[in-house]
């Protein structure tokens, strides 16, 4: 999964930290919207679109 997350990270211009906390939001069941609204501080500030990228690539049935 390493490789995966820093994969993500130089495609999406973040820190790979950024992913493993974004991936773990999404794996406890929370929303894109809600992690963008109310979960910035965890995530270093994603956008709507690198967590849109991150939700397809790590939660394909969602």
């Amino acid at each position: 999964m390493n490789a995966i997350n820093r994969q993500l990270a130089e495609e999406l211009s973040v820190q790979e930290h950024q992913i493993i906390s974004t991936v773990n939001l999404l794996g406890e069941g929370s929303t894109v919207l809600f992690i963008a609204r109310y979960q910035k501080e965890i995530t270093g500030g994603l956008d709507d679109r690198q967590l849109r990228k991150l939700e397809e690539r790590f939660m394909p049935s969602a």
